[in-house]
């Protein structure tokens, strides 16, 4: 089973006096002044593990797993066993790690940029529409621009490079009850789930199924919400008007890119912490 070592740090006179050897990758290596983050966050500085080191404790880990801009560790145990390592940026723009808990984290974004009218701060954002979408979204009140191009799932998608990242199925009301109906919208969803991040959206209210008349409202809504069991990576979402929807999307596709973007740069500052020579 993987652990978590706690050691002694080596170096005289030093105010981070213990290291850290975390099971990801060849094993990250870390200073940190306390031995778990119990009143606040703590400064973590990348470290050099010594070819002798004292030990101080060994714990078993259930998982490490970095995701985007984050490190999960999950302890085998039952008291003080979550906790996080966040990759972010100070005053400056210096790269800085901390290590934090539910309890002492503060609401702050892993490496986000300063909010901004921009989703997520992305400038020059384009937007796929699939080319046999039949009045499309324009986005023409938000800050980006449309392309029309065939999409092998969705109506509209954000891609990096030629990989896409995220895509949204445009549905009004009527065409989400024929499509729950006869069956179409489960294909959909299926493609959809392939991809990294996916939604269905609904230019209406939930509410608005139950004023249905010519389909029984319970059934449209038992069918929603199987699609929301069998495809949990795919959420419909009821967005109320055109303008909400379009909103929506853009917020939506914002946060891809700009998570996107963030894992790419922590994974590589990743790779470097964990092969070092």
């Amino acid at each position: 089973m993987p652990e978590l070592v706690i050691a002694k740090n080596p170096e005289p006179d030093t105010s981070l006096p213990y290291l850290l050897k975390l099971p990801l990758g060849d094993g990250l290596v870390l200073k940190v002044k306390e031995t778990w983050p119990r009143t606040g966050k703590l400064y973590c500085h990348p470290a050099d593990w010594p070819d002798e080191p004292e030990i101080v404790d060994s714990l078993a880990v259930r998982s490490c797993t970095r995701r985007g801009a984050a490190i999960d560790l999950l302890l085998e145990r039952s008291r003080e066993n979550r906790s996080q390592f966040v990759m972010t940026r100070v005053r400056g723009g210096r790269e800085a790690i901390f290590w934090q808990t539910r309890n002492t984290a503060k609401q702050a974004r892993p490496m986000a940029k300063v909010p901004s009218a921009r989703a997520s701060g992305v400038e020059g954002m384009m937007i796929d529409v699939d080319s046999r979408e039949r009045y499309p979204w324009k986005f023409s009140t938000q800050q980006a621009s449309t392309e029309r191009r065939a999409l092998p799932a969705g109506d509209y998608a954000v891609r990096s490079d030629d990989e896409v990242l995220a895509a949204v199925e445009r549905k009004s009301l009527a065409d989400l009850v024929g499509s729950l109906m006869n069956g179409t919208l489960k294909y959909q969803l299926a493609d959809l789930a392939t991809l990294p991040h996916a939604a269905v959206v609904v230019e209406d209210r939930y509410s608005s199924v139950f004023k249905l008349t010519h389909t029984k409202p319970a059934a449209v809504a038992d069918a929603i919400a199987e699609c929301h069991l069998r495809f949990p990576t795919v959420p419909i979402i009821f967005a109320e008007t055109r303008a909400l929807a379009q909103e929506w999307t853009y917020r939506f596709f914002g946060t891809a890119l700009a998570e996107h973007e963030q894992d790419v740069a922590a994974r590589q500052r990743v790779e470097r912490l964990t092969h070092q020579d």
